[in-house]
């Protein structure tokens, strides 16, 4: 039986954009079926309109073979759809149970909440799926693992059959990809429908039962598993012979730029989010520092590039300590910063290209000049940064918010790296974008790091890490657990760290870490 059909679906949103072209997908019932392509290629905006946020504008919705008018979540979770957006959508401050069970709790009386029957309700899903979960713990300090198991509760609870997975595997370790792929396998077999979205393609060739590759808005073609490579998929995604080539050469690192002594930070509540990190960081080398999301790097990164205040300890830039200066200090003293989010931190989405790329320059020469905007130059330079890195668009005076996310990286990625700043801090800089942006903008980096710059990695993707890195810090509930230099370390090596499982001694890391 098919689960979920579209029948020539096509999406044109008002600014003339099309995202998808006469699309035509069939997924059936009991399968992990995989959609991939590149950013832009259509497959978000087509998983939107499954679940309900987006309307297509012509083509046909079937659910179980009967067509249907999918207007919202709400009637996309009534037909039988869930979806598991990349981005959790927990409250922080309420409790596992009151997460899972929002807007359906089970009522004891007229006003009161049935919390022994909440908890037997959750606690038969949680044993069906072979899942551990605190059922009365606040959501705020669990791992993400377990919040993410909460998130598939929370649609199997609503009766979802059709269960979407938006990048489910993008910040956990390898030994919780492996349980998160029993849990789908235990799902299918009990006859549900998942469909999973990635750009990690060892992982659909893992999991996936079928994979629809997509490109240019449209559906390339669907293939059993067996019948495609990764090297297929990825030249189908692109439409061209593609070869994954980086190489990162090993070289002496310089003077030390950086330097981080005894960092410290509280939470409002009282929590030790930070606990007394110190580190070097120095010219001409790439230091990543790894860790399962929700373990300081945030707090960090925004303590460090002036985003966050009230930090106990010293941040050392070319001997002058920058801990607490306001962020347009620190990048004119030589920081510059990729931010984790792109769109509410990274990008002005309502302003062009060409101008979200002078954004920390627009005041300076050749850009202005006596109280005068130069929009030429700013529309060639646009142009020039869009050549260099890969933005595709019409033109520099594209709104950024019609980008890809892809593409919307390669505009910061290109703002950041053309600056004066002789340190990069890089936080999740291929996050959620597609193999052939990945790998361009990892090259990036190593070509920093080989002018003499200093990078500072801050990565959930551990091949990325093993890729491009020089020296990695594992940071696990906000403290160094282990330093390591980048060889013959393995992804499931830095898993055990970042769980928690295996740690290095405090004499060890002070050892490790002597220039």
């Amino acid at each position: 039986m098919k689960a979920i059909e579209a029948v020539n679906i096509t999406k044109v949103y008002p600014n003339g954009v099309v995202a998808n072209r006469g699309v035509n997908l069939s997924i059936e019932q009991g399968e992990v079926h995989a959609i991939v392509g590149e950013n832009g290629a259509g497959k978000t905006t087509l998983m939107k309109i499954f679940f309900g946020i987006e309307r297509p504008t012509s083509g046909e919705l079937r659910v179980f073979e009967k067509p249907v008018h999918i207007s919202s979540p709400k009637e996309a979770i009534s037909l039988g759809i869930g979806m598991v957006h990349q981005h959790f959508m927990l409250v922080p401050s309420f409790t596992v149970a009151e997460n899972i069970m929002l807007g359906i709790e089970p009522k004891k009386g007229f006003f009161s909440v049935d919390f022994k029957k909440m908890e037997n309700v959750i606690t038969e899903y949680a044993k069906r799926l072979n899942f551990e979960v605190p059922i009365w713990e606040k959501v705020l300090d669990l791992p993400v693992g377990v919040k993410q198991r909460i998130e598939i509760l929370k649609a199997l609870v609503r009766g979802a059959r059709i269960l979407i997975l938006d990048e489910p595997s993008s910040v956990l370790t390898p030994q919780e990809v492996n349980d998160l792929f029993d849990v789908l396998r235990r799902l299918v077999q009990d006859g549900l429908t998942v469909i999973f979205i990635t750009h990690k393609l060892n992982e659909v060739k893992q999991i996936a039962n079928r994979i629809t590759i997509m490109r240019n808005a449209q559906v390339v073609g669907t293939y059993e598993n067996r019948e495609v490579t990764e090297t297929d998929i990825v030249e189908l995604m692109i439409g061209r012979k593609f070869e994954y080539d980086i190489k990162r050469e090993r070289r002496e690192p310089g003077e030390v730029l950086l330097t981080v002594k005894d960092v410290n930070y509280f939470r409002e509540d009282g929590a030790h989010i930070i606990k007394n990190l110190s580190f070097s960081l120095r010219a001409g080398e790439i230091l990543a520092i790894a860790g399962l999301e929700g373990n300081g790097q945030k707090e960090f990164v925004e303590i460090l590039t002036g985003l966050r205040e009230k930090a106990e300890g010293k941040i050392l830039l070319n001997g002058t300590n920058i801990l607490g200066a306001h962020p347009k200090k620190i990048r004119q003293m030589g920081i510059s910063h990729i931010p984790e989010d792109r769109i509410e931190v990274g990008c002005a989405l309502d302003l062009p290209i060409s101008e979200n790329l002078i954004s920390d320059r627009f005041h300076t020469k050749p850009f202005s000049g006596r109280l005068i905007y130069r929009k030429r130059q700013v529309l060639e330079f646009g142009k020039k940064m869009m050549k260099e890195f890969d933005v595709r668009a019409k033109s520099p005076t594209t709104i950024v918010r019609m980008l890809s996310g892809g593409n919307m990286q390669k505009v910061v990625v290109a703002r950041e790296m053309t600056n004066s700043a002789r340190i990069v801090i890089a936080n999740q800089p291929t996050h959620g974008i597609d193999v052939a942006s990945s790998e361009f903008i990892r090259k990036k980096l190593i070509q920093m790091r080989d002018d003499g710059k200093a990078v500072l990695l801050i990565s959930t993707d551990l091949q990325e890490i093993l890729q491009i890195a020089d020296r990695i810090l594992v940071l696990y509930k906000g403290e160094i657990v282990a330093h390591l230099k980048n060889e013959n370390i393995t992804e499931t090596d830095l898993g055990y760290y970042m769980l928690g499982a295996k740690r290095q001694s405090d004499e060890q890391i002070k050892e490790s870490m002597k220039v």
